[in-house]
């Protein structure tokens, strides 16, 4: 084969091979660096700032966290429930009727209300003014009806609360 400069060819041709092997491997060597920059900034952020913590310590912790999370939610989860369900005996419906229960008195200062649960189970309370005193009566309902004798204002009271919800959820 042949020289050049004095260097025998297959000389100059190892020179070479090794000259892009090692190219190759610098490159190679600059990539890993940068991997293991950014392994090591995820380790750092994993660790949270712990030094010469133990991962297995940190994940039985994490671990815990989360069980007792679990428990916790468990348990707001029955105590909602439960509120829901009494929400059904909270008053829920609202209806009110004004009126002059007598003709001498004016300004609609008597009036029925209805306070009824989701069943329309409740109460309505009529209060009768006139100018020398006033009255006030409570009647029971049920289902939206009474067993008493109702007036044509307080059937109107229980009426506008059965159309009226104050609160609207579902259980």
């Amino acid at each position: 084969m042949g020289e050049f400069y004095g260097i025998p060819l297959e000389v100059i041709l190892l020179i070479a091979a090794n000259f892009i092997i090692i190219l190759i491997m610098f490159i190679m060597i600059l990539s890993s660096k940068r991997r293991i920059r950014r392994l090591n900034s995820k380790y750092m952020k994993f660790m949270n700032g712990l030094s010469g913590a133990n991962i297995e310590e940190i994940l039985y912790d994490c671990i815990e966290k989360t069980n007792t999370i679990v428990e916790k939610n468990k348990e707001l989860d029955y105590q909602l429930n439960t509120i829901k369900r009494n929400m059904y005996y909270c008053v829920q419906k609202v209806g009110i009727v004004r009126y002059n229960a007598f003709d001498n008195v004016g300004s609609d200062l008597s009036f029925s209300i209805a306070l009824l649960d989701y069943n329309d189970d409740g109460v309505v309370i009529s209060s009768l003014y006139s100018r020398d005193s006033s009255s006030s009566y409570a009647k029971p309902v049920e289902r939206g009806k009474s067993k008493h004798a109702l007036s044509a204002e307080e059937i109107k009271a229980i009426d506008n609360a059965k159309r009226t919800h104050i609160s609207n959820y579902s259980v």
